[in-house]
């Protein structure tokens, strides 16, 4: 069947919209979750999608135009992604543009910046398929990397275990999900997995109880603790061979990366650490 390209306009930006934010691993940036949408920014303005990369929590400030792009959203484009760094400067962010056609102006006026602002420009091409229709993207331009920011949850949108293992995890992630459910029910009986679009958490009674959350991708689950750094957890985290990912402060919480059962040693450490962060959360909201 002979693909039929067609004008995006039709469709509507918003459309274009929710097809990334329903799975933004369709720019082919990463396996990444969506943060938030229609972001409020300063003078009004809203920035159309902030993603994010789970393992290494970097951030994607992304500005979507149908048509050309113009001088206009290119200054949009990196406003928006300045105000996110200053915002949360404990991320890493890049600003992606994404449009029907990336002139040779707009590169001309990139290369004038000569590196110093991390930016993508991917070119979007929709099609009809029958009665479908369909997004495809080509990075044109690369963000060109200097070396070198959160206080806020990520958007919790209702989805369902289905969701995660055919689209964002897989059964094998899942099972692991469920084993450490299993251990985390053994500081929390009443606790069951809470699925959200972008993290699968935990409810008591109907309530969030988030001590606990889990991210699970296709091999592995990160597993996220709510408790503060201290030298000490670092050190049993270290000692007993747990794999662990930037700890994320803004939320005071460790992130661990599980690849398999966890060894009888590594339990007792996460059982212990599972202990605390219930102690320490209080009770769930009526």
């Amino acid at each position: 069947m002979k693909l039929q390209s067609i004008s995006l306009r039709d469709l509507g930006e918003k459309w274009v919209q929710r097809q990334i934010a329903d799975d933004p691993a369709i720019l082919g940036l990463g396996d990444l979750v969506l943060k938030d949408r229609e972001r409020r920014q300063p003078r009004a303005g809203r920035l159309d999608l902030l993603l994010q990369d789970p393992d290494s929590l970097k951030r994607y400030e992304v500005e979507i135009q149908l048509g050309a792009t113009d001088e206009s959203h290119i200054i949009r484009t990196i406003e928006y992604w300045d105000h996110e760094r200053k915002l949360y400067p404990q991320y890493e962010h890049a600003a992606v543009i994404v449009a029907e056609d990336i002139t040779s102006r707009f590169r001309n006026v990139i290369a004038l910046f000569n590196g110093a602002i991390p930016l993508i420009a991917l070119k979007m091409t929709g099609y009809r398929i029958g009665a479908e229709h369909a997004l495809t993207f080509v990075r044109v331009l690369d963000e060109i990397r200097l070396g070198l920011v959160e206080d806020d949850e990520p958007v919790s949108e209702p989805a369902d275990r289905a969701m995660w293992e055919f689209s964002r995890g897989s059964e094998t992630s899942l099972g692991m999900t469920d084993q450490l459910l299993r251990l985390v029910n053994e500081v929390e009986p009443k606790a069951v997995l809470n699925y959200n679009r972008n993290y699968i958490g935990l409810k008591a009674g109907g309530a969030p109880l988030n001590f606990v959350t889990f991210l699970p991708r296709k091999a592995h689950v990160i597993m996220a603790i709510k408790l503060p750094r201290d030298q000490s957890t670092d050190n049993l985290l270290d000692d007993v061979g747990l794999v662990t990912l930037a700890y994320e402060s803004s939320v005071r919480q460790y992130r661990l990366r599980i690849d398999a059962q966890p060894s009888e040693n590594q339990r007792d450490v996460l059982l212990g650490l599972a202990r605390r962060a219930r102690e320490s959360f209080g009770r769930p909201s009526e």
